[in-house]
């Protein structure tokens, strides 16, 4: 038993640490829903649907996974972070957990079969109870979170020692099943790699893959505070951002503003600032960019002002929209360093009465962003610079180790490179 739990305890570090219990419930509902009804739904959707749903299902390609690299993939953001990685290493395979939802890309990537999830539920409620004993608050908050995690861990393990695969390379190391992944990955001397794929917070998981490639300075430090550092680290920049660098911004003025809100954010206060900047600025375009993840309902925003448009991540990457700006307004938001990377001026901006992760990433601490305390204070800023933009993107060296490097541009070759030398070091 003790064993289960340090196992799961590894699995589970972010979603059961206190630093997330004590996140607003806003940016938990996102993962468990608030609601206990809605919760305990989900876990009965989850059992039926995926559990025993897995059990009618064949969905494994035996012969692209035999030795191969595999990209492990938890998300449509993993997804496109590590694609050009990909054309580096072209017989590396796209590879994620039977009916994991990968956005766009569900059906080119290669599935592992869940079926014998089922056969480790027996697990559940002796976790249940000691996880319970140990931290009463955040199971009973997050049980339907370690319901979700059982059996990852001795599926997975069991397909590695199947397919052998040369390597893995992952963009998440924070979630239940790319956790389970690395562990059962690590326990059999396979080699692991980890690629940063979004902004770091300090109540992630410790570094513990083979090699880590960060982006910048500002991540290691980072997770350095998360822990000790396991493994070789090497700081090559944002591959997804390479394609993108000769489209940095060079106007001089402001002419088109994005908003980039997610699940933290409140739909009337965006409403209401959207309003106030249009009546305000009518000579500037505005530009609403709702997280992937964020299933409310924006178009109706659209009717406030015809200088409004919707740039949905399902039809439009990250970067192509922010190539369209002049100017990004967010609150709690890693797309701010993107931006700045475009050299995109962008602004903190809480858009939310009720919740406040202030620099939650110290954007504003480390001078990557300006921020914003009202609408006021917003309107002042951009008023003040709207016929002269600042350039911004050196704000950006301590978040990305290229910038101003004959590298910039050029780290999802270094990434490749890089992952070449460790799997067949020369």
């Amino acid at each position: 038993m003790n064993e289960w739990y340090r196992l799961y305890s590894n699995i589970l570090h972010l979603h059961f640490s206190t630093g997330y219990y004590q996140l607003p419930e806003s940016a938990k509902n996102t993962i468990s829903p608030t609601n206990p009804l809605k919760r305990f739904l989900k876990v009965a959707g989850y059992t039926v649907v995926r559990l025993f749903g897995n059990l009618l299902q064949r969905v494994e390609q035996p012969t692209k996974l035999q030795g191969a690299v595999w990209l492990y993939v938890v998300s449509q953001n993993n997804y496109d972070s590590l694609q050009l990685v990909q054309e580096g290493i072209p017989d590396a395979v796209f590879v994620a957990g039977q009916n994991k939802e990968i956005g766009r890309y569900n059906s080119t990537v290669k599935r592992l079969s869940l079926r014998r999830k089922v056969f480790y539920y027996y697990k559940f409620l002796p976790l249940y109870f000691r996880f319970l004993k140990q931290k009463p608050h955040t199971t009973l908050r997050f049980y339907d979170i370690l319901y979700d995690a059982v059996g990852f861990y001795e599926v997975y393990r069991r397909k590695l020692r199947k397919y052998k695969p040369a390597a893995i390379v992952f963009a998440n190391d924070h979630n239940a099943d790319a956790r389970a992944m690395l562990l059962a990955a690590n326990s059999l001397g396979i080699k692991t790699i980890y690629i940063q794929h979004a902004s770091v917070s300090p109540i992630f998981p410790p570094l513990h893959f083979g090699l880590s490639l960060l982006e910048g300075q500002d991540s290691l430090d980072k997770y350095k505070m998360c822990g000790p550092v396991q493994g070789h680290v090497e700081l090559i920049g944002m591959p997804k951002a390479d394609a993108f660098v000769h489209f940095r911004n060079q106007h001089n003025t402001i002419r088109t503003v994005g908003l980039g809100c997610n699940q933290l954010d409140d739909m009337a206060v965006i409403a209401q600032t959207l309003r106030q900047l249009t009546r305000d600025f009518p000579g500037i375009s505005f530009i609403l960019r709702p997280h992937p993840r964020d299933t409310r309902n924006f178009t109706s925003l659209q009717a406030i002002s015809p200088q409004i448009s919707l740039s949905l991540a399902a039809q439009e990457q990250t970067f192509a929209y922010l190539r369209k700006l002049d100017m990004q307004i967010s609150g709690t938001s890693g797309i701010h360093l993107e931006a700045v990377l475009l050299n995109v001026w962008s602004v903190y901006y809480n858009f939310s009465t009720t919740q406040a992760l202030h620099d939650y990433y110290g954007f504003i601490t480390h001078g990557l962003v300006d921020s914003a305390a009202d609408y006021a204070a917003l309107a002042h800023l951009l008023q003040q610079h709207q016929q002269q933009k600042p350039d911004v993107y050196l704000r950006a060296q301590y978040y990305n180790a290229t910038i101003g490097t004959p590298d910039e541009g050029h780290s999802s070759e270094l990434a490749a490179r890089l992952i070449k030398n460790f799997i067949v070091p020369h």
